[in-house]
């Protein structure tokens, strides 16, 4: 287990950080990611570590940004120490989907999958156990 573990997990309340899926309905601790990867000149500090669900790490890999078609531009995908989950993202409690709702969390839901139909049928279960959101 990542020596940071304990630190990064209480402060994410045990919730991906990117998808907010809950860590409880898991048989297996999150992992710690790094935002900014270690392998691009990302450190081991705790300002660059976050909890993150095998399926958003899987996605996530060593990307930081996304070219976004609606603004020509490149986005940087979410960062959880620096952004408000809220303010970039909501949940359709009917659908399970996650929308973005500012082009960072649009670009982030799409570059995670985090809309995938796994991911849905599990949040749909989720909010049914009222664990999410």
């Amino acid at each position: 287990m990542n020596r940071h573990y304990s630190l990064v997990s209480i402060r994410a309340n045990h919730r991906c950080e990117y998808c907010h899926a809950p860590e409880s309905v898991f048989n297996f601790h999150f992992e710690v990611e790094h935002i900014f990867p270690v392998s691009l000149g990302g450190s081991e500090a705790e300002t660059n570590l976050a909890l993150a669900c095998q399926s958003c790490n899987v996605f996530k890999s060593d990307c930081v940004s996304s070219f976004d078609e609606i603004t020509q531009s490149e986005i940087p995908l979410f960062n959880p120490r620096i952004g408000i989950w809220e303010e970039h993202f909501t949940v359709n409690i009917e659908t399970g989907e996650i929308r973005g709702v500012t082009p960072i969390g649009r670009l982030t839901v799409i570059q995670l999958r985090i809309n995938s139909p796994s991911q849905i049928r599990a949040r749909m279960q989720w909010i049914r156990l009222e664990v999410f959101p």
